[in-house]
């Protein structure tokens, strides 16, 4: 079991930290017997389950929920819990996010948990007298908190799964109170970091301490646990009332946030409809709908390069990134203009996304120069009426399941939730603000992403399911920011254009465009004679150390899975 679980042999050394848990239920240990030793296993071949997930601890207790009985959806589930435990940055129980499932018996499932502004949220909170926007504000402290809907998204998703939820939440609790062994990255993570949690926090958290964080310590978050442990009791109102809401209402009046108890006892995840279109003839792609910027613009994208001798052009060609590039600008333009939440503003989606449109928008791409954002805007639309983190699991039943979640930026507002022992997120800052400021990540938007109680504001996650022959074929997402729709893209291109297999499509460098700023951003290991190709036919490059961290599941025709997790991070694979 040990060696299938972490992919090499254990030694007796290793071993000796299995002791303390000597004690814990026996589900416990199976779902994670060495919480203090653990590899990273980046890719692995396998024939029953996989699931990848942004720290190893995460997806070896999604596995061993594969082994015990459970499904992609058991294992989903599990994986995101412990997520919110070993990978604090952005695996969450303060955020929300999205999932898209293709199950066995051929059903599609799109659960919207993305959070809300508050009740008491106003077009201009983030705007002075004057009317200047305080970016700060909606990006640190209680100020920039939505509501959250991580909890609300994982009992959306729960009747879907097989085995009891106390089963699937126990690996999380244990893993918070007796606690497990941090990484460099993320020791890093937290260092870099302490001012922060200082500053913005009015009960210190776990992750402060008088000395630097070392690769090696131990985390223990027994505030997080005590939460966990009423949610597992009392299922959603464990969260959403009670004593784990009334905490986050102290919290709120402490900082002077905005979330009240009722803000928190109305929130509802949604069950939307998918998102499904075919490339190339063969291929049905499934994707999250709005507030998802992904579910317009991958179609948007796809369709554009859909007629295009991309396969020809080959990987990372001048040609490729050229068109691809166009492509990415040509879609951001139109998210800032058009996209929004469609409960609350009427998105024309049937028409951005129809062949006739994309074919208009084309005409602007030159095969020989890069385009001009100040010349290039949003299509014009007749009248129509109608730090995050991604995990992938699949199971021997052909159930496929595609999680994104998300606080936004890394650690999300820097508030820990006094005395419950979880991040908020920072979300707020993903409306617009203001028409033409550009948020943390430099997108910029309109009315349609404009401030509204309770609306859900724009999102770039984008989990992904590939169907062939109405099967699994390719699982995928990626955290990032704007850049998570340009990566998906890349990634479902690569795959499907270019024949790549996962581990390359996954790692390969990447780049990204998004209309504003007039910028291609490559990452640092982009081939120096294609830079050289792309500034040559005019573009403005940025260099940064990486894009994304996309996780992949490939599931070959004869039933063989390949999982791959991200070398940008501590991501990892894990199967059986």
């Amino acid at each position: 079991m040990m060696q299938r679980l972490f992919g090499k042999t254990t030694s007796v050394p290793a071993l000796l930290p299995f002791l303390l848990f000597a004690t814990l239920p026996a589900i416990a240990r199976q779902v994670h017997p060495l919480p203090y030793s653990y590899s990273i296993q980046k890719n692995i071949h396998c024939r029953h389950g996989a699931v990848v997930s942004a720290h190893p601890l995460a997806s070896q207790v999604g596995v061993s929920i594969l082994e015990a009985g459970g499904n992609a959806v058991d294992a989903a589930i599990a994986t995101q819990l412990a997520l919110a435990v070993v990978y604090p940055g952005a695996g969450n129980i303060g955020g929300g996010g999205f999932l898209v499932a293709h199950l066995a018996n051929g059903k599609n499932i799109t659960l919207d948990f993305r959070e809300e502004a508050p009740g008491g949220a106003t077009p201009n909170m983030y705007l002075d007298s004057g009317g200047k926007a305080l970016t700060n504000l909606s990006q640190n402290g209680h100020w920039a908190v939505g509501v959250p809907g991580a909890v609300a998204g994982i009992f959306a998703a729960l009747p879907y799964a097989r085995l009891p939820f106390a089963r699937l939440i126990q690996p999380a609790i244990d893993l918070a109170e007796k606690g497990f062994v941090i990484t460099k990255e993320q020791a890093n993570a937290f260092n870099a970091t302490q001012g922060e949690f200082r500053k913005y926090n009015t009960v210190l958290p776990v992750f402060v301490q008088d000395k630097p964080w070392m690769e090696g310590d131990t985390l223990l978050q027994t505030d997080l646990a005590a939460t966990l442990r009423l949610i597992r009791d009392q299922g959603a109102k464990g969260f959403y009332e009670g004593r784990t809401a009334q905490l986050i209402v102290e919290e709120m009046k402490r900082g002077h946030g905005l979330i009240t108890y009722q803000d928190l006892k109305g929130y509802r995840a949604k069950t939307r409809e998918p998102v499904i279109f075919t490339y190339h003839q063969q291929y049905s792609i499934i994707t999250m709908p709005l507030p998802s910027s992904g579910g317009v613009l991958l179609p948007q994208m796809m369709r554009m390069v859909e007629d295009q001798p991309l396969a020809s052009y080959g990987f990372e060609s001048l040609k490729a990134v050229h068109l691809m590039a166009e492509v990415d600008r040509l879609s951001y333009a139109d998210r800032a203009k058009w996209l929004g939440d469609p409960d609350f503003f009427p998105v024309p989606v049937s028409s951005l996304t129809s062949y006739a449109y994309l074919k208009e928008r084309m005409k602007l791409y030159n095969a020989d120069q890069a385009g001009n954002s100040e010349i290039i805007r949003e299509g014009n639309i007749p009248d129509e009426k109608t730090e995050t983190t991604h995990f992938d699991s699949y199971d021997e039943d052909g159930n496929a399941v595609s999680v994104t979640t998300t606080l936004n930026g890394g650690f999300g507002c820097r508030v820990v939730v006094g005395h419950a022992g979880f991040l908020l997120n920072n979300e707020m800052d993903d409306f617009s603000i203001k028409p033409g400021v550009p948020n943390m990540y430099g997108a910029v938007g309109g009315a349609a992403n404009a401030i509204s109680p309770h609306k859900r504001m724009l999102s770039s996650m984008s989990p992904t399911i590939v169907l062939l022959g109405g099967r699994p074929y390719l699982i995928v997402g990626t955290p990032g920011g704007t850049t998570i729709t340009t990566s998906v893209f890349q990634s479902l291109v690569d795959i499907l254009d270019f024949h790549m297999d996962a581990s390359d499509a996954v790692n390969k460098p990447k780049f990204h465009h998004q209309w504003l700023p007039d910028e291609l951003v490559l990452e640092k290991d982009f081939p120096a004679e294609i830079r050289r190709g792309l500034e040559q036919m005019g573009y403005h490059l940025r260099t940064i150390r990486q894009i994304g961290r996309t996780e992949a599941i490939l599931i070959g025709p004869s039933g063989d899975i390949e999982a791959v997790g991200d070398h940008r991070g501590d991501d990892a694979a894990e199967g059986y």
